[in-house]
């Protein structure tokens, strides 16, 4: 395994939308396990293909893992099937935008489908961090940052803040 580089917004691949995995092959493999262990050294707690230049659609995610609740999951092709019409707001950070945490407000629960790396289709309802980690790493594969749900005022003090740092 090997640390990747991850790519800091503005970089121009942050705002492409991904294409879907086509077969999972031992590149994929291989991508998923350096995909884990640059997270785990970020440290954070969701990565995204596009943040690693990868432009496909793969995520990998651990929301407990900082909290000794470790639960890796290598989501492929994901999607959304359900979301909640009730609203979170919480406060995200993002590993291609350091030092910029920003209030985002999103639907409380989801439901997720995705393919695993043995192949097989899983489908998981998430609430709370989960479910807030899922939609954010979903906005990567989509070409959507952090800043594209501020309200401009919000976004400009947040930009500003981040060019200055």
């Amino acid at each position: 395994m090997s640390l990747l580089p991850i790519l800091k917004w503005p970089d121009p691949r942050l705002a492409e939308v991904c294409a879907p995995v086509e077969r999972i092959t031992p590149e994929i493999e291989q991508l998923a396990a350096d995909m884990l262990e640059t997270m785990y050294a970020a440290p954070g707690r969701g990565l995204a293909g596009p943040q690693v230049g990868v432009m496909q659609r793969l995520f990998v995610m651990d929301v407990g893992w900082k909290e000794g609740r470790s639960d890796p999951l290598v989501c492929i092709n994901p999607m959304l099937q359900e979301v909640s019409e009730t609203r979170a707001t919480a406060t995200e950070g993002c590993l291609s935008i350091p030092g910029v945490t920003a209030e985002v407000s999103r639907p409380a629960r989801v439901q997720m489908v995705w393919t695993g790396l043995n192949g097989a289709r899983f489908v998981q309802s998430l609430e709370g961090f989960g479910a807030v980690c899922v939609q954010h790493e979903l906005d990567h594969l989509d070409g959507v940052v952090t800043f594209d749900h501020l309200d401009a005022e919000t976004r400009a003090a947040l930009i500003a803040e981040y060019e200055a740092a």
